[in-house]
């Protein structure tokens, strides 16, 4: 059996009068609250608790049996991270002042309003979300260890810092506020994204949209859906996207690429949990969470006014960025070797074992496609590979030289780990920086002149008649 996920465990109301349990009830599953339990019997409330974790509760005072007023300290005492809403028609500030000394967490005076209603639970749900993630932060500050590992199985690491990333999701898949992944592209974002979701618990599925080049009709029909005779060649109903991610994960991905109409749409989804299908006018409720993806830098994007801080203090209630590849290195001989065998194996070939000249290659290459560029590489070195116990060099040489080029041809700002080149007091000549390069480049080489040539994006000849010169400068 699944384990049922903190996010999708019932709200609970408790009063005696069934109109009362009706109508609230409804207009809870009107804002999107998909899980309610509804009790007329103040006795079944414990049992019932026992039973079924609840993520909050909707109390009556004034009941037969047992009274809201014994039950809240005994729920306190039992259950003290659980948000207990007082709703009873007794509107004298004594018994308000009494319920909140109790240890409740709102007071509402019958008849409710529908959005102070709304307002409470949703508050109450918050709070309740925030306190779980604390504890399990908390948890793993102190032991340093996953309780669910196997949900990472996927992704090849031994750092560090993708263990801390791993450990802070853990913590926050139990939350239904939205999350917001990124880094550059090829750094797994969307495996991170698939972990989340099974962390979670959720009952419903995962489903997956690329939002990049949607323009704002295309993004409502594919998240919203359609009715019948909405637009030209809407021959039928449609559920959309957020209607198949009932009860699961809805994730965005390329975030930063939405028009700003549709981030407009997107943000009353998230802050209303409602939504309409096109050609409709009645809403209807989401209970999707929503995990989002970007390779952008959406603060920029936000200073440029191409997206919107409403919708990004939104989405980024939970924010995990994905280290680029050249920030865990460490991991590069163990990628390499999981990629061996994985294009070994698609191809019925044994796998040959990486060069130490190859790994210091790759160790000082910069990887503009991370993980995903370096598994490229891997498959296509296999392709070629003609038998022979060690893995040939040449095609990741070309790769490499051909990025470098393409990189010369069209310069992009990158982060950079620096040349070491300090000469004060004057601008270096070409001869010095030259020799400088050159020497760098041999220095991360390890000494290999074929390594450092690749580096240099030069031949080995090349590299060898500029060696040749030096020696020849430092004689006369």
């Amino acid at each position: 059996m699944k384990e049922q996920s903190p996010a999708s465990w019932p709200v609970f109301l408790v009063d005696d009068d069934p109109s009362v349990l009706h109508a609230t009830a409804a207009v809870l599953h009107s804002a999107g609250v998909a899980r309610i339990e509804s009790i007329d019997d103040s006795r079944k409330l414990l049992p019932a608790l026992e039973r079924q974790p609840a993520s909050t509760i909707l109390l009556d005072l004034f009941m037969p049996h047992v009274s809201g007023n014994e039950l809240l300290p005994e729920i306190v005492r039992l259950y003290p991270q659980l948000p207990i809403i007082v709703m009873t028609a007794a509107q004298d500030v004594e018994t308000a002042v009494l319920s909140m000394k109790e240890g409740a967490f709102d007071y509402l005076v019958k008849p409710v309003e529908e959005s102070r209603l709304v307002a409470s639970v949703r508050h109450a749900l918050e709070v309740q979300s925030l306190r779980r993630e604390m504890g399990v932060l908390k948890h793993y500050l102190l032991s340093d260890c996953l309780q669910h590992g196997e949900a990472f199985a996927g992704i090849v690491t031994n750092s560090r810092k993708m263990r801390a990333l791993f450990q802070y999701i853990e913590a926050v898949a139990v939350s239904a506020e939205p999350v917001l992944i990124s880094g550059e592209t090829g750094a797994g974002k969307e495996m991170f994204a698939h972990a989340l979701h099974k962390l979670s618990a959720l009952p419903g599925p995962f489903v997956q949209v690329n939002v990049a080049g949607l323009d704002d009709t295309l993004f409502s029909d594919t998240l919203f859906g359609h009715r019948k005779g909405a637009f030209t060649g809407a021959d039928e109903n449609r559920a959309g996207l957020i209607a198949q991610a009932s009860g699961g994960t809805l994730f965005l991905d390329e975030i930063g690429d939405l028009s700003m109409a549709s981030q407009v749409k997107l943000l009353r989804l998230l802050q209303e949990h409602m939504y309409f299908p096109l050609g409709s006018d009645v809403a209807r409720p989401s209970d999707a969470r929503v995990v989002c993806a970007t390779n952008h830098n959406l603060a920029q994007r936000m200073r440029q006014n191409q997206f919107r801080s409403d919708l990004f203090f939104r989405l980024s209630v939970h924010q995990v960025e994905v280290p680029p590849l050249r920030q865990h290195t460490e991991d590069l001989t163990l990628l390499l070797q999981h990629f061996l065998d994985e294009a070994a194996a698609a191809i019925r070939k044994p796998a040959p074992e990486p060069s130490n000249e190859l790994i210091t290659l790759l160790s000082n290459y910069h990887f503009p496609g991370n993980v995903r560029e370096l598994r490229a590489m891997v498959f296509n070195a296999m392709a070629l590979h003609r038998g022979g116990s060690v893995l040939a060099m040449d095609s990741f040489r070309q790769a490499i030289q051909k990025q470098q080029q393409l990189r010369a041809d069209y310069p992009v700002a990158e982060p950079s780990d620096g040349l070491p080149i300090v000469i004060p007091g004057r601008f270096p000549t070409l001869d010095e920086v030259e020799e400088a390069m050159v020497a760098e480049a041999l220095r991360r080489a390890k000494g290999n002149q074929g390594v450092a040539a690749t580096l240099l994006g030069l031949s080995r000849p090349a590299l060898n008649r500029r060696l040749a010169r030096r020696v020849i400068q430092a004689r006369s």
